[in-house]
């Protein structure tokens, strides 16, 4: 029944996962605590995420803090402190630190699965960056399973 799945989280406290995510991943709902609905997680933005797609969930963000610059399609839009950002589905798009400190976020996946994805990344550890930077021909072999695939255009696996 769906009153026992009731959470309440002190502060700075997070969700256990199968793998230890950093402290800039604080997730505050699992999928599993949603019957997969969605996960929810508070998350300070400090390395840039390149061009991708999810071809299944829809990315919601909520800017507590600091700038968060959005590459949305073909435009780029910068999200402020108590702004709301809808990242459908099948759509392109990039989210880059826009600001110092770097920018403090509540983001939701509709369906759940990106804390897994994300315990899946930091499982993989350097073998997903090139000179320091998230690299998406290293980094596709993991987002498949969720059904993300990052643009591979111009970069070079070293």
């Amino acid at each position: 029944m769906s009153h026992n799945r009731f959470l309440l989280l002190d502060p700075g406290a997070v969700r256990p996962g199968r793998v230890p995510l950093p402290p800039a991943f604080a997730v505050k709902a699992t999928t599993a605590d949603t019957e997969g609905r969605f996960s929810l997680l508070e998350v300070t933005l400090a390395r840039d995420i390149p061009r991708h797609t999810h071809h299944v969930a829809d990315e919601c963000i909520y800017v507590l803090e600091g700038t968060l610059e959005v590459e949305f399609d073909d435009r780029v839009e910068h999200a402020t402190a108590g702004m709301f950002v809808l990242l459908p589905h099948g759509i392109p798009h990039a989210l880059r630190c826009g600001s110092t400190p770097p920018p403090r976020l509540i983001q939701i996946s509709s369906p759940g699965g990106w804390e897994c994805y994300l315990e899946d990344l930091f499982e993989a550890g350097p073998a997903v960056l090139t000179d320091g930077a998230l690299d998406p021909v290293k980094i596709n072999p993991v987002a498949a399973k969720y059904e993300i695939r990052y643009e591979e255009t111009g970069v070079a696996a070293q």
